[in-house]
């Protein structure tokens, strides 16, 4: 069932930390060192409200072990990244995060290249959604920001919308950082206008992916926007201070857009 709109009408904007990159470094040597369960420690200290890991089939950095690790550990919310997968349910009805998100994947994929087709495949998303719900997950759909994606989720049973923020982003990397560039405005708005459409379908408006210190406060200053979900910009600024203080700045970034327009209920 999803959630009630007006219940997320008052929360403070929050900040998921993904730290898959953590073990992407790790990987490279195939050691043991860094820690994504450290990584997430030091993010929780850093006011991280989450985290979030990508168990991917090709287990191309967080491995299934880190899973069962962070689940133990992780003293703030859960959110797994997974693919709608018979092996992946699995997974996350064993190991039961707080929240379970689901992307698309693909194994030739540098990272998640645009969102969900949940309207390509109601009839599977929704017995998924009812799976993971039923083993008391929030349940997310990470999609496009496209209003026939947001109905076929709310019809899914999703009661989380993750709206994707790449051609936002790549929009504001290619026309001079300019939050003001017609190009950045317009792709600013789509993601607007489908939050405001996943609010008035019951669900929780969440957004990201690309999102940086630079880009990121045009979207936390978004109408009811909850949650933004940051990785790789926050791993790419801990190799030179810290992941505890990449992720605070990070926050205040985030804190400070929000405040400006009254918060994310406005």
């Amino acid at each position: 069932m999803n959630q009630p709109g007006p219940a997320y009408a008052s929360i403070v904007i929050q900040l998921g930390v993904n730290i898959d990159h953590v073990a992407t470094i790790r990987q490279a040597r195939l050691t043991f060192e860094p820690d994504p369960a450290w990584a997430a420690s030091e993010a929780h200290l850093g006011g991280a409200d989450g985290i979030t890991i990508h168990l991917r089939e090709d287990r191309r950095h967080i491995q299934d072990r880190d899973v069962e690790r962070l689940r133990e550990l992780t003293p703030i919310k859960l959110n797994l990244e997974m693919a709608a997968t018979d092996e992946m349910v699995g997974i996350a009805t064993r190991i039961q995060p707080e929240a379970a998100m689901l992307v698309p994947e693909g194994r030739l994929e540098i990272t998640t290249e645009g969102g969900l087709d949940v309207a390509g495949q109601r009839d599977r998303l929704t017995d998924v959604v009812s799976e993971l719900a039923e083993a008391s997950m929030r349940v997310s759909a990470f999609i496009d920001a496209e209003p026939r994606q947001i109905e076929a989720a709310a019809a899914c049973g999703f009661s989380i919308c993750e709206v994707h923020t790449g051609p936002y982003a790549h929009a504001f990397h290619e026309h001079g950082r300019d939050e003001a560039s017609p190009p950045v405005v317009a792709e600013l708005e789509k993601v607007r206008t489908a939050g405001q459409l996943i609010r008035e379908a019951s669900m929780r408006f969440n957004a990201g992916h690309a999102l940086n210190y630079y880009n990121v406060q045009p979207v936390a200053a978004l109408p009811g926007v909850a949650e933004l979900h940051i990785g790789h910009a926050i791993v790419a600024r801990s190799v030179y201070v810290s992941i505890r203080e990449a992720v605070a700045e990070m926050k205040r970034l985030m804190r400070e857009a929000c405040f400006a327009t009254g918060g994310p209920g406005v």
